[in-house]
């Protein structure tokens, strides 16, 4: 599972970096999802920004645009929480810790990261309820989340 993590951000930022050398067409576009689609948050809107500060998103463009690259599906704009960056060290996937060499500054309490629809579900589910940012959030997350469930979530 960590290899495929690693590899997962070498590909984005190789990504990233054809982006930032100026190639077009740079941001891959989905097969299952219509143009139109790819853009779109939970409430059917454009979708927003999550964070850039630390740069999130499966793209590393600070969205939490999702296609059928994204494995993971990180669909999910989320706060995280110090008892939700515990829960998923526990779990193995270490967000807290800085990993320079794929740019990674590590997360802190009240951050908004692009979180796995699977891994949202599943903390939420252990009883740890993460704000999210619904605007920010991609349509792709009702492929593992109910939409009742998503639209009830505060803010």
């Amino acid at each position: 599972m960590i290899k495929f993590f690693l590899w997962l951000m070498i590909f984005n930022l190789h990504a990233q970096e054809q982006c930032e050398n100026g190639k077009e067409n740079c941001v891959l576009e989905s097969s299952n999802l219509e143009v139109s689609e790819f853009g779109k948050n939970i409430l059917g809107k454009k979708l927003t920004v999550c964070n850039k500060d630390p740069l999130t998103g499966f793209f590393r463009n600070g969205t939490c645009a999702s296609n059928d690259n994204d494995f993971g599906n990180h669909s999910v704009c989320a706060r995280v929480s110090d008892k939700f960056l515990k829960y998923s060290l526990s779990q193995g996937n270490d967000l807290i810790s800085p990993d320079l060499r794929y740019g990674f500054p590590g997360l802190k309490n009240g951050d908004y990261w692009c979180l796995c629809a699977a891994r949202w579900l599943e903390a939420y589910k252990a009883g740890i309820k993460l704000e999210i940012k619904k605007s920010a959030t991609h349509i792709r997350a009702y492929e593992v989340i109910n939409k009742k469930l998503l639209k009830t979530i505060l803010p």
